[in-house]
């Protein structure tokens, strides 16, 4: 059962204009499976596997020459022995494209791998868990309105990895908690030798608490027992592996944004649930971190899909000193499009205060009050209340 990803056409595009191609996500996100679809005819190598991994580590030189291109490499952050040999294999054919494309689940180490060994010769892709419109061609979707509150709050809390569009039945507590313990032996410790898994899982339960919120690391590392360089330590894995999402706020002096604290966001809202505890569309509607799980569905809805469709667009968040606030404002081409978000059925003028008073300073293409409520209401000339589906591509 194949699910339609809109990362699809990038990445054929791609494979026309790069010799390799790095398609980075977390696990169970579904980048096998998609490379596997979209190049059926290329060699499938799995460095996941102990005896090939070691194999290609003990000779990377020989064990490349055994895989005549185009060939997969699956998690190619285990063996990165491997790129400087990619490299003298794409420079003896430059204009051969598509020949070596790659996955990786662990940002960080990769990268610095790719960007010492690649540049110039690699298009780099990120996958997240599925977007509300891929959710739409999964196989075992359930009829009726997708978009309705109900079934907002229970795709919200399931979450948007593949599995769960594949398998509807899926036991999602099981699934997570599996999902966590694969995460933590397998990435965490590859990454970094944490002796204390439980002390990281206890962070990250500390974060998840916090979604939604200004990052504030010195309280989390101290609410944890851990040094605030321990937090940023940590704080990395999780970015690097694709677990957390850090939205930076807006600022016109580059180095302003930079020093100022991020929001903070889980990459999926089924496992920010589970973490919670929020385990059902009822418990969506009447948990006080449910206005905090809305605006972290919605912001990573954005997210997932400018990943797809790959334009230069930029996200951020603005708050001042005074407490003037607006979720999130994405600067593409040259225009903003503002955005507050309100898991609400209700509308109250002051819900607009923030983009009011952020418009008179920063003007803006349009703005919007994304709600529980369909109905479109102009509010101004630039700035109106409309359902949050608004912000899913048609």
């Amino acid at each position: 059962m194949f699910i339609n990803r809109c990362l699809e056409s990038r990445i054929r595009n791609s494979a026309k204009q790069f010799p390799v191609l790095l398609i980075t996500g977390a696990r169970q996100t579904g980048k096998t499976t998609l490379l596997k679809h979209v190049f059926p005819e290329y060699q499938y190598i799995s460095l996941d596997k102990t005896a090939l991994t070691r194999s290609a580590k003990e000779n990377p030189e020989r064990f490349l020459l055994n895989c005549k291109p185009p060939v997969i490499f699956d998690e190619i952050q285990n063996v990165p022995e491997l790129l400087p040999y990619i490299k003298a294999a794409v420079d003896a054919d430059r204009h051969s494209y598509g020949q070596y494309v790659m996955t990786g689940s662990q940002a960080l180490p990769l990268m610095q791998g790719v960007s010492e060994s690649l540049a110039g010769r690699v298009a780099i892709l990120s996958l997240y868990p599925c977007t509300w419109k891929e959710t739409l061609s999964a196989p075992n979707r359930t009829p009726g309105d997708i978009f309705s509150n109900e079934r907002m709050a229970e795709q919200t809390v399931r979450g948007f990895y593949p599995e769960f569009l594949v398998n509807p039945g899926l036991d999602a507590g099981e699934w997570y908690s599996s999902y966590l313990t694969t995460y933590l032996e397998r990435d965490v410790r590859k990454m970094k030798n944490i002796g204390d898994l439980l002390r990281f899982q206890t962070f990250i339960e500390l974060l998840a608490a916090r979604a939604g919120n200004l990052l504030n690391l010195s309280e989390v590392g101290r609410d944890c027992g851990i040094s605030q360089t321990t937090a940023k330590s940590w704080l990395s894995i999780l970015q690097a592996t694709y677990f957390i999402y850090l939205l930076r706020p807006w600022a016109q002096n580059r180095t302003k944004r930079v020093m100022k604290s991020p929001k903070l966001y889980f990459a999926d809202t089924g496992l920010l649930c589970n973490i919670l505890g929020v385990d059902s569309a009822d418990r969506f509607f009447k948990a006080p971190e449910g206005p905090a799980v809305f605006e972290n569905m919605v912001i990573m809805e954005v997210v997932k899909q400018l990943a797809c469709t790959g334009n230069s667009a930029s996200c951020y968040f603005y708050r001042t000193a005074s407490g003037v606030e607006v979720d999130l404002l994405v600067k593409e081409r040259g225009e903003t499009f503002a955005y507050e978000i309100k898991n609400s059925l209700t509308f109250n003028s002051r819900m607009a205060d923030g983009l009011k008073r952020f418009e008179k300073e920063h003007p803006f293409s349009s703005g919007k009050i994304l709600t529980l409520e369909k109905e479109i209401l102009p509010v101004t000339k630039t700035i109106s209340r409309t359902h949050w589906s608004a912000v899913i591509e048609a």
